[in-house]
Protein backbone atom coordinates (compact mmCIF):
# COMPACT_ATOMS: atom_id res chain seq x y z
CA UNK A 1 0.00 0.00 0.00
CA UNK A 2 1.40 3.37 -0.78
CA UNK A 3 0.65 6.22 1.57
CA UNK A 4 0.89 9.89 0.70
CA UNK A 5 2.00 12.83 3.18
CA UNK A 6 -0.69 15.28 2.53
CA UNK A 7 0.18 17.42 5.30
CA UNK A 8 0.86 17.85 8.90
CA UNK A 9 1.78 14.31 8.95
CA UNK A 10 -1.39 12.66 7.62
CA UNK A 11 -1.44 10.09 5.38
CA UNK A 12 -3.59 8.73 2.82
CA UNK A 13 -4.18 6.01 0.52
CA UNK A 14 -2.84 6.04 -3.18
CA UNK A 15 -4.84 3.70 -4.20
CA UNK A 16 -7.85 4.72 -3.01
CA UNK A 17 -7.43 8.41 -4.42
CA UNK A 18 -9.71 9.27 -6.71
CA UNK A 19 -9.27 12.44 -7.70
CA UNK A 20 -7.37 16.02 -6.13
CA UNK A 21 -9.47 19.18 -6.72
CA UNK A 22 -8.91 22.99 -6.27
CA UNK A 23 -11.79 23.83 -3.60
CA UNK A 24 -12.34 27.27 -5.39
CA UNK A 25 -15.70 26.40 -7.67
CA UNK A 26 -19.44 26.42 -6.22
CA UNK A 27 -20.19 23.26 -6.97
CA UNK A 28 -16.58 21.42 -5.27
CA UNK A 29 -17.80 24.24 -2.40
CA UNK A 30 -21.61 22.70 -2.36
CA UNK A 31 -19.97 18.96 -2.27
CA UNK A 32 -17.82 20.04 0.73
CA UNK A 33 -21.00 20.79 2.38
CA UNK A 34 -22.68 17.63 1.33
CA UNK A 35 -19.88 15.31 2.34
CA UNK A 36 -19.89 17.56 5.88
CA UNK A 37 -23.42 17.22 6.45
CA UNK A 38 -23.71 13.09 5.93
CA UNK A 39 -20.49 12.95 8.09
CA UNK A 40 -17.93 12.10 5.36
CA UNK A 41 -15.63 14.72 5.51
CA UNK A 42 -12.07 14.70 6.69
CA UNK A 43 -10.52 17.92 7.64
CA UNK A 44 -6.39 17.24 7.76
CA UNK A 45 -5.69 21.18 6.93
CA UNK A 46 -5.49 21.63 11.02
CA UNK A 47 -7.10 25.08 10.89
CA UNK A 48 -5.39 26.82 7.84
CA UNK A 49 -7.08 27.41 4.83
CA UNK A 50 -8.14 24.74 2.57
CA UNK A 51 -6.26 24.36 -0.80
CA UNK A 52 -7.22 21.47 -2.16
CA UNK A 53 -9.88 18.27 -1.64
CA UNK A 54 -8.70 15.13 -2.04
CA UNK A 55 -11.84 12.35 -2.97
CA UNK A 56 -11.80 8.78 -2.24
CA UNK A 57 -13.35 5.97 -3.64
CA UNK A 58 -15.27 5.32 -0.32
CA UNK A 59 -17.10 8.25 -0.89
CA UNK A 60 -15.12 10.41 1.98
CA UNK A 61 -13.55 14.01 0.89
CA UNK A 62 -10.04 14.77 2.50
CA UNK A 63 -9.35 18.82 3.14
CA UNK A 64 -5.48 19.62 2.89
CA UNK A 65 -3.43 22.72 3.30
CA UNK A 66 -1.90 21.99 0.64
CA UNK A 67 -2.48 22.61 -3.04
CA UNK A 68 -3.34 20.02 -6.02
CA UNK A 69 -0.14 21.20 -7.40
CA UNK A 70 1.71 19.80 -4.48
CA UNK A 71 -0.03 16.95 -4.04
CA UNK A 72 0.10 16.05 -7.36
CA UNK A 73 3.86 15.71 -7.11
CA UNK A 74 4.23 13.66 -4.05
CA UNK A 75 2.13 11.29 -6.29
CA UNK A 76 4.30 11.42 -8.82
CA UNK A 77 7.24 11.09 -6.40
CA UNK A 78 5.81 8.28 -5.07
CA UNK A 79 5.03 6.24 -8.03
CA UNK A 80 8.46 6.82 -9.73
CA UNK A 81 9.77 5.17 -6.36
CA UNK A 82 7.75 2.15 -6.86
CA UNK A 83 8.44 1.78 -10.52
CA UNK A 84 12.79 1.79 -9.77
CA UNK A 85 12.00 -1.06 -6.47
CA UNK A 86 10.08 -3.34 -9.24
CA UNK A 87 12.62 -3.40 -11.70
Amino acid sequence: MKLINIGFGNLISAEHTISIVSPESAPIKRMIQDLREKGLLIDASFGRSTRAVILMDSGHGVLSALTPEILFQRFEDKTEEDLKENE
